[in-house]
């Protein structure tokens, strides 16, 4: 066997049922069928053993989270709260959502937002304690696409797509879209769905408005492949097995 294998660790076949990707049944017939990786190595042998807390484990490509102690939330930010854990001067922030669960906070589970919405902005915010995965979602270098549902004012140009895809000069360089769609149109305004992999402060809000259509409402809808869906705002809720491993693909874990 090769040196994926260790012979005092937990039998694969195992880690992946624990792990909830199949049943035992089911995750052997997925290493017989190549579909499993340890450490960028396809296995195919039903004996092989490895140490959950070092192996680095793909099915189907994905990657899958095999340490107990690690957390992947998504939060519904409510508009008017803070992208911080506390906030010294007492204004309301995620933070407080998270004061009724004791589990999340102690020192081994210490989480953190990655990335930030401001106040006025509400929708996706992912919360983890995954420092690796976290970070890589936050840096441009990995261009993770998120997804925002704006109303603005006024009647939507017919090139207004074609524009910001372009780009748009603003103070701080040229921001554009990978894409851009009109959702809904109303008398003198409308609501328009934004995807970009931008991070600069506020850039959804100065590209509309640097475009003659101020933001009245902003919602981000989707970061990567994770959705924010009907999760009610203020509520947290636990990714799944697919959406974390979705994460992981797009920064290349």
């Amino acid at each position: 066997m090769s040196n994926t294998h260790d012979p005092d660790g937990v039998r694969l076949q195992k880690v992946l049922a624990r792990a909830g990707v199949a049943s035992r049944r089911a995750a052997e017939e997925l290493i017989a069928q190549g579909r499993v990786q340890v450490d960028g190595v396809t296995v195919r042998e039903m004996g092989r053993r490895i140490d959950p807390e070092t192996a680095v484990l793909h099915v189907d490509g994905a990657r899958v989270t095999l340490r107990d102690d690690q957390v992947y939330l998504a939060l519904n930010k409510p508009r008017g709260l803070h992208s911080t854990m506390s906030d010294d001067l007492g204004r309301p922030c995620i933070g407080d959502l998270l004061a009724d669960r004791v589990e999340l906070m102690n020192e081994a589970q210490r989480l953190f937002h990655v990335g930030r919405l401001d106040a006025e902005t509400e929708g996706l915010l992912l919360l983890t304690n995954d420092g690796e995965l976290g970070h890589r979602l936050m840096h441009p270098s990995y261009e993770v696409p998120k997804t925002y549902l704006a109303e603005v004012e006024g009647r939507i140009a017919r090139d207004l797509g074609r524009r910001l895809r372009d780009g748009i000069e603003l103070d701080d360089g040229l921001a554009r879209v990978d894409s851009f769609k009109l959702v809904d149109s109303l008398p003198g305004r409308a609501t328009v769905e934004l995807v970009l992999h931008e991070g600069r402060k506020h850039i959804v809000r100065r590209m509309l408005t640097e475009v003659g259509h101020p933001v009245q409402r902003l919602v981000r809808t989707a970061v990567g492949e994770v959705r924010l869906g009907n999760q009610k705002p203020g509520k947290l809720r636990p990714l799944d097995r697919v959406e974390i491993g979705s994460l992981y693909k797009a920064v290349g874990l």
